[in-house]
């Protein structure tokens, strides 16, 4: 028998037990040091098999579901997975201990189970109890969101093999060795570590092998961000508001040293996430001068053991899903002229994307920030044309790197296999599980 989620291994419940020296105060003591010793030695201890030592468990789970002390106490959910493990009735044994409130305001509950239903091959069950401690606000709520995204992760990897092996029959062999999936976890850690003595020498780039050192959390910025303040780098930002939060990482609007005519964007990422600060070097080196303004700029990545914040330009008048929005909100559209400009507009980003054998990945309005220019532009059809003069300034700026794709990273002919879950922007391929290239972004325009 083998524990799927709460390892037999003692540190589990020993760490957790150190720090309790009153059997008085706290009766489960004396249970958690029978249960150590058990898990430390098995084969020598009083208990020679797994039958006495699940009756232990069991009866440590009698003794206590109903003490209202212990129904917050992780030390106690840990035992109730012990007890859980090698028995058919689990479903059963959770109920019960939803019933008994244990831990029920806590992730490591819902991410416990979820994980041992995913073990027994419960994807979809898998899936809901994410969802029951999300609906719950189960503390910390942002760990088990983030659970629940890596656990989608591993189901898209399961949904793409699959597709894979399906491919194999519909192609030649010396075809298939050319499919990647770009936004594996496996793929992103290869190309990192094939161009980081490449990526250490790009200006802005500050790696740390330490944990972030400020004074405020990061994480405190999620509740509460307006108005604090934040050291990175040797530089004070004043947080101002959240611009944009994803799965992963969250948009800040900040005044660097609290000058508002210096605002920049702010994106705080954990786990720390270097590859968007590669695509917006690639971005530096490839696209021409006169274009570099639609594509989005990054001044600079501080990068610590535990978080990740780009420093990036910031854009005051939203993004072309908010103008759409805008005039959804008062029953009208958009203005004919305005769609074409707009067309013009993404069309113009692509072709000169596509030139520089890069792949957006993203690409849909959400992540198409309005620019204007400071003066009115000029009526002159050539300065339109061309994007000079103030209409240069004008236009759309294409953000958001994190699923950029470099071409040239990868064998001439490669074609891409992995499912971007943009719902309304997934290329046709990509809902056929056939492989793609450009086409994800000819579907999103």
């Amino acid at each position: 028998m083998s524990m799927t989620v709460v390892s037999r291994n003692s540190d589990s419940i020993s760490n957790a037990s150190s720090y309790v020296s009153n059997v008085t105060d706290d009766p489960l003591l004396p249970w958690l040091q029978s249960i150590d010793e058990a898990l430390q030695s098995p084969s020598s201890g009083p208990l020679n098999n797994f039958a006495d030592f699940d009756a232990l468990v069991a009866n440590c789970i009698d003794t206590f579901k109903y003490d209202p002390r212990y129904r917050d106490d992780v030390r106690f959910l840990k035992i109730w997975f012990l007890y859980m493990d090698g028995r058919p009735d689990y479903e059963g044994i959770f109920r019960e201990m939803v019933e008994n409130k244990i831990c029920i305001r806590k992730a490591l509950l819902y991410e416990s189970f979820a994980l041992f239903l995913e073990a027994k091959g419960r994807l979809i069950d898998s899936c809901m109890i994410y969802h029951l401690g999300i609906s719950r606000n189960a503390e910390p709520l942002g760990r088990l969101k983030k659970a629940q995204v890596l656990f989608l992760e591993r189901m898209s990897e399961k949904v793409t093999n699959g597709s894979f092996q399906k491919m194999k029959n519909d192609v030649s062999v010396e075809n298939v060795d050319n499919f990647v999936n770009p936004w594996s976890v496996a793929t992103l850690k290869d190309l990192l570590q094939k161009m980081n003595s490449q990526v250490v020498q790009y200006e802005g780039y500050h790696p740390s092998s330490r944990a972030y050192p400020g004074k405020v959390s990061l994480t405190s910025l999620l509740k509460s961000a307006r108005n604090k303040t934040i050291d990175i780098g040797g530089e004070k930002y004043q947080i101002k508001g959240c611009a944009g939060q994803g799965g992963f990482a969250q948009v800040f609007k900040a005044f660097v040293n609290s000058n508002p005519e210096d605002a920049v964007a702010l994106k705080i990422q954990k786990p720390p996430f270097p590859w968007e600060f590669y695509m917006y070097r690639q971005l530096d080196l490839r696209i021409p001068e006169h274009e570099r303004k639609s594509f989005g700029f990054a001044h600079r990545l501080h990068l610590y053991s535990d978080y990740s914040v780009l420093v990036s330009d910031y854009f005051a008048h939203g993004t072309l899903q908010d103008a759409i929005n805008s005039n959804v909100v008062i029953g009208g559209s958009m203005e004919e002229v305005l769609c074409i400009y707009y067309t013009i507009e993404m069309l113009q980003i692509l072709e000169t994307l596509h030139g520089t054998s890069m792949i957006h990945g993203d690409f849909k309005p959400d992540n198409l920030l309005i620019r204007y220019s400071r003066d009115d532009p000029t009526g002159d059809e050539n300065d339109f044309r061309h994007r000079t003069g103030t209409w240069c300034e004008q236009g759309l700026c294409l953000v958001d790197w994190g699923r950029g794709i470099d071409l040239s990273l990868f064998p001439q002919g490669t074609k891409f296999i992995g499912d971007s879950r943009t719902s309304g922007f997934r290329c046709i391929e990509m809902q056929e599980s056939k492989p793609w290239t450009f086409q994800v972004h000819l579907r999103s325009l």
